[in-house]
């Protein structure tokens, strides 16, 4: 591919132009820069104030998390409206362009966990473990589970519904059969790195109600691809 400079559009967009009619190519242009696709996955789960965005992304500065929603709020991929009072402020969602993403974020995310890169150490937002368990979820695991499982992560609640059709998960106050009190490295820790439950209880990191049998299985329904790249 020959990279051009970067050129201003008439419509003020400043875009890297691959010379390429490939697909992948425009995809790169809309969310290749860095943090774009984050913030995408920041938004699956509905509207998000701009505090609560940085919130999600370890590192990102105001600065550039600006730059990248006039981008892609430009470009179709997210709106931004003021919600209805008492609330009356502004958030930011996806189109519904925007919402079909995900099908991409999944498939990216099941190729790149297969690296011997992958640290599941590192930090994890809660909209980032809750996509994961969408793109992770093994069917032939969650087939005979049919449950509601529910998490707190602070001032965040989500709830799942698993059954053999899968996993469907939204932003709410958790409830279900289990609820899990914790924060998202430590549910990743359990999930994908085989942490006790027990374990994190001890550590003060974990408050578990509920069906603890239902939570044990829960967390292994989500099975890790063996490392092929190195």
């Amino acid at each position: 591919m020959k990279l051009s400079k970067v050129t201003e559009r008439d419509d003020g967009s400043a875009k890297r132009w691959y010379d390429d009619a490939c697909g992948t190519a425009l995809a790169m242009e809309l969310v290749g820069e860095r943090w774009s696709l984050l913030i995408v996955r920041e938004l699956m789960f509905g509207p998000r104030r701009f505090g609560e965005l940085r919130a999600g992304l370890a590192g990102i500065s105001a600065n550039v998390l600006t730059q990248r929603l006039e981008s892609m709020e430009r470009v179709g991929i997210l709106q931004r409206r003021k919600l209805a009072p008492p609330a009356s402020v502004q958030v930011y969602e996806l189109t519904q362009w925007g919402y079909s993403a995900e099908v991409a974020i999944q498939e990216l995310g099941r190729w790149a966990v297969q690296s011997a890169l992958h640290d599941p150490t590192l930090p994890f937002s809660a909209a980032s473990a809750m996509l994961s368990f969408r793109t992770m979820i093994d069917r032939s695991r969650s087939g005979a589970f049919d449950a509601q499982v529910g998490f707190r992560f602070g001032s965040e609640g989500f709830v799942a519904t698993v059954d053999a059709q899968g996993i469907a998960i939204r932003r709410g106050e958790p409830e279900g059969a289990v609820v899990f009190a914790t924060d998202p490295p430590t549910l990743a820790s359990i999930v994908y790195g085989g942490r006790p439950i027990a374990d994190a209880e001890a550590a003060g990191v974990l408050t578990l109600s509920g069906d603890r049998a239902l939570a044990e299985r829960f967390v292994t329904l989500f099975p890790l691809p063996p490392k092929l790249g190195s």
